[in-house]
């Protein structure tokens, strides 16, 4: 058992020194690692905060049409996708009304509600940004 984060960096080092990777990093919950190799010897790398899925770049929904959009249907009180909500891409996360009709404004992809762009209720024209997502890594 190691007694203390250099007793740990240590032997990540002596690790590290037999083998010809160049990097290696190491996250966990509250803790991180970071050694590279510079010549013969390894070196700690400053602290870097771990990427999140909010770090990606974001995605939008956009209206296929001009129309109404709506974040709920007309005959219920809650939203169909509430910010932070996990969705799957073709998953609807609101609605764009045009006159009588209801389109389903859908994901482009797997991902997470960061914002609605516009009002319940508000106009939107043709391509118009409507749902911000946060796209979920690949396999997540």
């Amino acid at each position: 058992m190691m007694n203390s984060n250099s007793d740990r960096v240590r032997q990540l080092s002596d690790w590290l020194s037999g083998t010809d990777i160049a990097r290696l990093e190491l996250r966990g919950p509250g803790e991180s690692i970071c050694l590279r190799r510079e010549g013969g010897r390894i070196v700690v790398m400053k602290d870097e905060p771990a990427p999140t899925a909010m770090d990606a770049p974001s995605v939008t929904a956009t209206a296929a049409s001009v129309g109404v959009f709506l974040h709920r249907h007309p005959l219920r009180d809650t939203a169909i996708a509430e910010t932070g909500t996990t969705v799957c891409r073709g998953q609807t996360v609101g609605l764009l009304q045009i006159g009588a009709l209801l389109l389903p404004v859908a994901s482009p992809c797997d991902g997470v509600v960061a914002a609605m762009l516009l009002e319940h209720g508000a106009t939107a024209g043709y391509g118009e940004r409507l749902v911000e997502l946060h796209p979920l890594p690949a396999g997540a």
